[in-house]
């Protein structure tokens, strides 16, 4: 390709995000300077949290630029190099955006790193990528779940929740996955290996909550927030661990949402509800991978990837992320 293809954020979106909140340009291709490599980005990796990298306000990074390249992982192959750690040839991971090419100095809060030899491509951005280490020191550090205990998890079909909830299993939990729709529940209990399954969208998740775990959740990994919280919240069991991993129900809502309304149940129950960053442990990340990768590579974690065919569907393709379109890990396929 002699043009680099960008997708730029054009305004800040109100409420859902839209297509509209973007705009494709396209560039001449980079050329690495010294101590720089071009990338050619061959997947990207759709997030929930870019929903908040979009909007100006306060948080743990800050906002996407308007007019600037917006901010995505990416599996790319070096197609230059004038920097001496990485070689024409590499195939790296990184944070470099929603674009064809990228140049790179290699460093930043969060460096790209290569990908070894025999590693499918797609594997860093999701099995074994930042939201298997999401799942992984959230439910260990943060939910501490012990053999036989009860774990909950919303957001169960998606690429954190999926993770979670096998690694529960393998942790020795009874485990339940909140999910929407009968396919995505089905794929729960038979394929994954989680003991029940909640259907949100067929109602009344309290009751079927109450159902599926008769003695309390012990742990309960929040991927959504919202009403789901509240109904998780309302059936704790006696010294509860609540992990705050995501609210994703909330992230497109015009105004913010109203509760949880039932927060004194963590009073009640003796119970703890701790919000964490996986950047906090990124540090560990050797110590997470000694486990995942053996458990994905010899199917003890079983996962699915969604991947979307062209960079210029990412705008649609981010929209179904937050209305339950996807199951498992979304991707979109750049190059080959």
């Amino acid at each position: 390709m002699s043009v680099n293809r960008r997708w730029l954020l054009a305004r800040r979106p109100q409420g859902m995000v839209s297509p509209e909140d973007f705009e494709l340009s396209e560039e001449p291709l980079p050329e690495p300077a010294e101590g720089e490599f071009l990338v050619r980005n061959l997947y990207l990796s759709l997030d929930p949290a870019m929903r908040g990298w979009m909007s100006d306000a306060p948080s743990y990074i800050p906002p996407v630029g308007l007019g600037e390249v917006m901010r995505g992982a990416t599996v790319g192959r070096v197609e230059k190099s004038n920097h001496p750690g990485f070689s024409e040839g590499d195939r790296v991971v990184g944070t470099f955006g929603w674009q064809d090419y990228a140049v790179s100095r290699g460093g930043g809060p969060m460096p790209p790193t290569k990908v070894p030899d025999g590693v499918p491509p797609t594997l860093p951005l999701g099995a074994l990528g930042m939201t298997s280490l999401t799942a992984y020191f959230g439910l260990k550090d943060i939910g501490r779940p012990q053999p036989g205990e009860t774990v909950v998890v919303s957001g169960a079909a998606g690429a954190t929740g999926s993770v979670a909830g096998q690694l529960a299993k393998l942790w020795g939990c009874r485990v339940v996955g909140i999910a929407g729709g009968p396919e995505k529940c089905a794929w729960l209990t038979e394929e994954l290996g989680f003991d029940g399954a909640v259907d949100y969208r067929a109602g009344r998740v309290g009751r079927a909550l109450r159902d599926e775990c008769p003695d309390g959740i012990d742990v309960y990994f929040d991927n959504v927030g919202g009403e789901i919280l509240e109904a998780a919240l309302a059936n704790l069991a006696m010294h509860a661990r609540v992990v705050l991993c995501g609210a994703i129900s909330t992230y497109n809502a015009e105004a913010p949402p109203a509760g949880p309304r039932n927060y004194m149940q963590l009073l009640v129950k003796r119970s703890r509800m701790e919000g964490f960053l996986v950047f906090d442990f990124l540090d560990r990340t050797d110590e997470a991978m000694a486990e995942l990768v053996p458990a994905v590579t010899e199917g003890r974690i079983t996962f699915r990837e969604d991947v979307r065919e062209g960079l210029e569907r990412a705008p649609e393709t981010l929209v179904e992320l937050y209305t339950g379109g996807n199951t498992g890990k979304l991707l979109v396929h750049i190059a080959d």
